[in-house]
């Protein structure tokens, strides 16, 4: 999984550099996985997921954040 999670990044960051003229890191060196144990748990990891753009302020919503499954539901 390592190998996949790493070779995503390689991708996306190099894309990402190159469209807004940019070097340098991109991504956390390592990524984190979890196993959810019950449904609590999977909706605090979605909401904390979905909000993180509204965090950032990027967006007013969630469900505003075009790559977000917030706006899947509605």
């Amino acid at each position: 999984m390592g190998a996949v999670v790493r070779s995503w990044k390689q991708f996306s960051a190099n894309w990402i550099n190159k469209a807004m003229n940019r070097s340098g890191a991109l991504w956390a060196a390592d990524y984190f996985d979890r196993y959810m144990r019950d449904q609590k748990q999977f909706d605090a990891a979605k909401q904390y997921i979905e909000t993180n753009p509204v965090a950032a302020g990027l967006c007013d919503r969630p469900m505003d954040w075009r790559f977000s499954s917030a706006g899947w539901r509605d």
